[in-house]
């Protein structure tokens, strides 16, 4: 037995989300702890598993939020690292109409693309029975050399790799480049999880399946899952394909957090269930609760903090 359940590495920030206007007229932000490695993280140790993050923030005010946000939900940081030189990174979100979402990042740089590889703590890769990770950490040189040394790592040790691309065209200089690193975390997971946006950019096709069955011919992926919001999700496994309908909330605020709190829905499933080819009835089965609680996060702002326990996602189904 591994001594964690599961390990991410990337991106830890501050998303200031949308709260109003002041009474000068300004609008108001408050400082939400963020970042879709750690959100997964959150979900997962809401559902009582061992947790533990590798990546890195500013020895700042914002830093140390950060780090005391995430020994609050159970995520263990001694594999979080501190820049004395560069600021923790900052996200400003603007939320749309519907609660889709713009973001304006304020990572030029920012701490979490100074993880170097003598940063990485090896305990933490060799006892993790998943290792998760996606895009953010691979958009500069050094952070990408330990993105890809921590994946060979937990990969050699036995983990289940699990993977989001989280496409942020803005963060990149060159789309080319973004798509490089994609197609090496393809061809590195187990587990993906991919948007329908993301689908739709990587392969070209509006049709899920045939963008599914691009992914399957070019990469051996064994569980591919995705994420299409408010028309529910798909999951493809061997000959197997399952698909849920949105669990649609009328109290809906923002989306942020919705993706990967459905994204550790999954690796919960796996956990609990074991890693193996499942059925049809079982995908849908998985599908339905990653709904269920990527509904109720999007009725709340912020989500590293507020994530919904097992039982609030059961009575949602009527379980």
């Amino acid at each position: 037995m591994k001594q964690y359940d599961v390990v991410a590495l990337g991106e830890l920030l501050i998303d200031f989300t949308e709260q109003g206007m002041s009474g000068q007229g300004n609008p108001v932000f408050e400082a939400n702890p963020g970042g879709a490695p750690c959100n997964v993280l959150a979900m997962l140790s809401r559902l009582g598993h061992h947790t533990a993050f590798l990546g890195k923030v500013g020895d700042d005010l914002f830093g140390r939020q950060l780090e005391e946000a995430l020994r609050e939900v159970g995520i263990e940081t001694h594999g979080l690292k501190k820049n004395a030189e560069i600021s923790t990174t900052l996200a400003f979100v603007h939320t749309l109409p519907g609660g889709d979402r713009e973001f304006s990042f304020y990572r030029n740089p920012g701490a979490d693309m100074t993880l170097s590889e003598e940063d990485l703590d090896t305990e933490l890769l060799e006892e993790c029975r998943i290792f998760h990770f996606g895009t953010l950490s691979m958009t500069h040189e050094g952070c990408r050399a330990a993105t890809r040394s921590a994946v060979g790592r937990a990969k050699a040790a036995g983990a289940i790799l699990s993977f989001d691309p989280n496409l942020r065209e803005s963060l990149w200089r060159d789309p080319e480049e973004v798509r490089a690193q994609i197609l090496y975390g393809l061809g590195q997971c187990d587990i993906l999880k991919i948007s329908d946006n993301e689908i739709i950019w990587l392969t070209g096709e509006t049709d899920y399946d045939r963008g599914v069955a691009w992914i399957r011919k070019h990469f051996d992926i064994p569980l591919v899952l995705v994420s299409l919001g408010r028309e529910g999700s798909l999951a493809f496994m061997g000959e197997q394909r399952a698909e849920a309908p949105a669990v649609l909330n009328p109290y809906t605020v923002e989306t942020t957090g919705a993706g990967d709190t459905f994204c550790a829905c999954i690796l919960h499933y796996v956990l609990s269930h074991g890693w193996r080819t499942y059925t049809g009835e079982e995908l849908a089965e998985m599908l339905h609760f990653a709904n269920a609680a990527a509904s109720i996060i999007t009725t709340r702002k912020g989500a590293l903090r507020v994530m919904p326990t097992e039982e609030e996602v059961r009575a949602l189904l009527g379980e």
